[in-house]
């Protein structure tokens, strides 16, 4: 617990209490449901809360932001955010439903009013976004296609409407198709070996294609 609150040093006490359950509602669904790998559930606050709180570190989301999380599986990074951005509305969608089943439980365990957790495909999601958040569910030629017509052409942060996709290693390939691509190195936030070579991709939708 205090790696999320070391790094994440206003967090208010509610706030903290939310991130302090993780660890024992994760461990209680996980033995009834694999939604998590066995060997990743004793570090959870650091492969998967903290991992997904590096979007966080990115962008601050203002209040009444619309964040659809695609293929969230256990609900990563779309719980720890909605936890970080309690006026902030949430979408976690994922095609499998179990896993759905424990991010409805967790949401409603801790209290999170600003998470609607969808059993579909994201093609069929309805509504628009801010942002669309994942985390390396599938190369981001094909992620765009699902989600680009779903962006809310109108931005108000700091940084452009579109895409923040937590993803490591070498990316030069797989972005080739997307110039305006910004990386978001998470050694520069965060000091555990872990993040090495993850990052924080933005890929801003300027116009509705």
């Amino acid at each position: 617990m205090n790696l999320i609150a070391d790094n994440f040093p206003n967090l208010s006490d509610k706030q903290l209490e939310q991130f302090s359950k993780l660890e024992d509602l994760y461990a209680e669904w996980n033995a009834q449901i694999n939604v998590i790998s066995r060997k990743d559930i004793d570090a959870l606050n650091l492969k998967h809360v903290l991992h997904s709180l590096g979007i966080a570190k990115v962008q601050a989301f203002l209040p009444k932001t619309k964040v659809l999380d695609v293929g969230t599986g256990g609900g990563f990074p779309g719980i720890p955010l909605a936890i970080m951005f309690p006026e902030t509305q949430f979408v976690l969608v994922d095609s499998i439903g179990k896993k759905i089943k424990v991010v409805q439980a967790v949401a409603d365990s801790l209290g999170l009013s600003n998470v609607q957790a969808i059993h579909d495909r994201a093609e069929n999601v309805n509504g628009e976004f801010d942002f669309v958040v994942s985390r390396a569910v599938t190369k981001m030629d094909d992620f765009v296609l699902w989600v680009k017509k779903k962006i809310k052409t109108k931005s108000k942060h700091e940084i452009r409407n579109g895409i923040l996709y937590l993803k490591g290693g070498d990316l030069t390939e797989e972005l080739q198709n997307f110039p305006r691509a910004t990386l978001y190195e998470l050694p520069n936030y965060f000091e555990d070996p872990f993040f090495e070579t993850k990052k924080v991709v933005h890929i801003p939708i300027k116009v509705r294609l």
